[in-house]
This record gives structure tokens, C-alpha cells and sequence, in this order.
């Protein structure tokens, strides 16, 4: 499959400076699992999700299971088994699931800081498992993720009314998320195109809250593809969602995202690209984990930028 990028992300890299980069990173975009990488994806224990709801507000999720319970037997689909009685209700992407809707994934192991992204759409969507018919899939950098370790994995719970809250401004318990927040996962996706669901990382409180409904982020330098600033570009809507490690929480947020560019950077938090972006919430939902897990905390990537003392 020949791959092309979409005019956001042309735009977006022309405007960094690094589309002969891009064009050359693009090389690994196919649209099957290739061989190596499809043990990889067997024995994870969670992946990130991004979906699109009727009304076109994205969401980002995260799936957990036993090792198996992700499989690509031939490359060609993503065997997701899942019953339908293990479901999070209260999950705002297995929400929007049915036939032929579009999925991104990531597939992302904490602990060796491998990951691999896969974009597609429901192919069947059964009692017993979910499947996936691929459109793209690569391999993505190790970049700024924080080394974990899961030590423990429960038994998915059927939750029929597990504990959540919710609101359009951040309260108290949902601004503590974000103020220890190392790591989230953000959906993105262009008009009529592809969803795609990426990670970002950075030290404790690398996300700011400016007020009960705006954050702001910095952007590091990735490997220059910028798919999800490139989809920003065509449509600022995006979701995220933040784990609470210790507390066994997911943090949903659901908004638009404005790219800042060439920004005053004193203390180096972008580690010198000067871009930032701000996120402008539309709502948010604070969730227990129907999965009982414990992680260890390993250590800090060391591509982190070093901020400036003030």
C-alpha cells in the first residue's frame, strides 16, 4: 500500500522544517502487522483507544486484559477478546462501538518503552471479541514514555454501576489527576479519515491547567510524522484521557486543541521547539477501572527536556 499523508500533516510539517524526515519515516506505514511485531502485540496487557462519538466529540480510552486477549493472527485484523459482559459501560469508546466504525490503537508496553500504532475500522463486532480490519499500522518511537512495570493484573469485573463523575469544569479530584499526571493518550483524527491514537509524556504536572477548562501542553520533538498536530490542523477536536496509576482511575476529557507555534519558552519546557497546545474542555469523565492492577514506577525517560531554573 502506497502511503500518503493528508494536507494537515503536510502543512504542519512544512511548517517545523521537517518533511524530507517525515517522508523518510514514512517508509514503515503498511497497512498489515508485520510479523515481528504481532508477538508484541499478544502479550500486552492494555492498549489505548480513540473513537469517535455520533455527535463528532473524540474520546481516548484505555482497554486492559489478560496477555492474549489482543491478537493479529495474519497481520491483516486486530482480534480484540473482549465479551460483551466485560464492557465498561461507563467507557466512553466501547460506547461508540458498532460495524465499520473507525478505531485507532496503540499498543503501547510500558516497561521496555515499545510501541505500535494501528488505525482502522470495526470489521465485526460479536458476544465473544471485537475485530479490527487494519488500514495502517507502524512502529513508533520510545520517546518521553516513563518506564512501569505491572506487577499485578485482577480479572475484569462486570461493572452494571461502576463508580464515576463528571461534569463541563474540572473539580477538585480531577484537577489532582492532572497536577501528577506523567502520561495520557489523546485521540485525533481528520475529517472523514483515519483516527489515531498517540501518547504523551512528561514529568509530573507536564499538563497545566490554566483554568477549569483549558490545559496547556508542551510538544516535544517526535519523529516527525506530527500525525496528531496534523489532524489538529483539519479538526481541533481531540480527547484524552489520563491514568491515575496509584488510585486505579482513568481521567476522560473531551475538547478541541489549538496549536501554538514559536511561543516565549523560558523554561526550556518544550525542549526547544517552542510549540505548545492548548486544550479546551468540553467534558470530562473521572472512572474506576473495572481491572484491579499494581504498577511499579521504574524511571523517568531520559529524553525529557531539563526545564530552566528560574
Amino acid at each position: 500500500m502506497a502511503f500518503a499523508f493528508h494536507e494537515g500533516e503536510r502543512a504542519v510539517q512544512a511548517r517545523a522544517g521537517e518533511s524530507a524526515v517525515a517522508l523518510r519515516n514514512a517508509t514503515v506505514i503498511t497497512d498489515t502487522v508485520i510479523a515481528g511485531a504481532r508477538p508484541f502485540i499478544e502479550k500486552q496487557a492494555m492498549t489505548a483507544v480513540a473513537a469517535r462519538a455520533a455527535d463528532g466529540a473524540l474520546w481516548a480510552s484505555l482497554w486492559f486484559g489478560a496477555p492474549g486477549f489482543l491478537k493479529s493472527p495474519e497481520g491483516r485484523h486486530i482480534e480484540i477478546h473482549t465479551p460483551a459482559a466485560q464492557r465498561d459501560p461507563s467507557d466512553p469508546v466501547w460506547a461508540q462501538m458498532q460495524a465499520d466504525a473507525p478505531l485507532g490503537m496503540l499498543f503501547i508496553e510500558l516497561s521496555t518503552r515499545r510501541r505500535y500504532r494501528v488505525n482502522g475500522h470495526v470489521h465485526a463486532l460479536q458476544a465473544e471479541q471485537m475485530v479490527l480490519a487494519i488500514d495502517e499500522a507502524y512502529p513508533n518511537c520510545p520517546k518521553y514514555i516513563q518506564r512501569r512495570h505491572l506487577r499485578a493484573l485482577g480479572e475484569v469485573q462486570n461493572l452494571e454501576s461502576p463508580r464515576t463523575s463528571r461534569g463541563t469544569e474540572l473539580n477538585a479530584e480531577a484537577l489532582a489527576v492532572l497536577a501528577q499526571a506523567d502520561t495520557l493518550f489523546m485521540a485525533s483524527g481528520a475529517p472523514a479519515g483515519h483516527l489515531d491514537a498517540s501518547h504523551r509524556g512528561g514529568p509530573g504536572g507536564f499538563v497545566q491547567a490554566l483554568s477549569a477548562t483549558r490545559l496547556r501542553v508542551p510538544d516535544y520533538g517526535g519523529n516527525s510524522l506530527f500525525n496528531t498536530f496534523g489532524n489538529l490542523a483539519l479538526d481541533a477536536s481531540c480527547g484524552l484521557v489520563l491514568p491515575d496509576f496509584a488510585a486505579g482511575h482513568l481521567l476522560h476529557l473531551s475538547g478541541r486543541a489549538e496549536l501554538l507555534w514559536d511561543q516565549p519558552d523560558p523554561q526550556g519546557l518544550t525542549g526547544g521547539t517552542g510549540r505548545f497546545w492548548e486544550f479546551e474542555l468540553r467534558e470530562w469523565l473521572l472512572r474506576e477501572l473495572p481491572t484491579a492492577m499494581e504498577w511499579e514506577y521504574l524511571d523517568a525517560s531520559p529524553f525529557l527536556p531539563t526545564p530552566v531554573s528560574a
